[in-house]
């Protein structure tokens, strides 16, 4: 079993931040544009209004809980592990709709 590193530093945290983008991948509609351009702007009170206003969007509610992580408090472990949990959720819509899309046109 791996020990568990317990300091929180910003360059663990940006490592963590960074694997979490990677897997969000670049926005390819205007309101996951609005959301990365206000999150790397730092205007971190956009992408949670953003969030809020999108409940069932899971590109806006991975980045609003970003901005929370740079904060360095002890709920950082639980502000990175939604955010994760939000891109993978992302990932799998994104990838069930393709899917649908394809085989609605192989089958069509």
């Amino acid at each position: 079993m791996q020990a568990i590193q317990t300091e929180l530093t910003a360059d663990r945290v940006n490592q963590a931040i960074s694997a979490i983008l990677e897997t969000l991948g670049e926005p390819t509609s205007e309101l996951h544009t609005r959301a990365m351009t206000a999150f790397q702007s730092g205007d971190h009170q956009t992408v949670k209004r953003l969030a809020s206003t999108h409940l069932s969007d899971y590109y806006c509610k991975a980045l609003g809980y970003l901005g929370g992580a740079l904060k360095l408090t002890p709920n950082t472990d639980t502000i990175l592990a939604e955010s994760a949990r939000a891109a993978a959720d992302f990932v799998r819509e994104r990838t069930l709709a393709r899917l649908g899309a394809e085989i609605a046109k192989a089958l069509g």
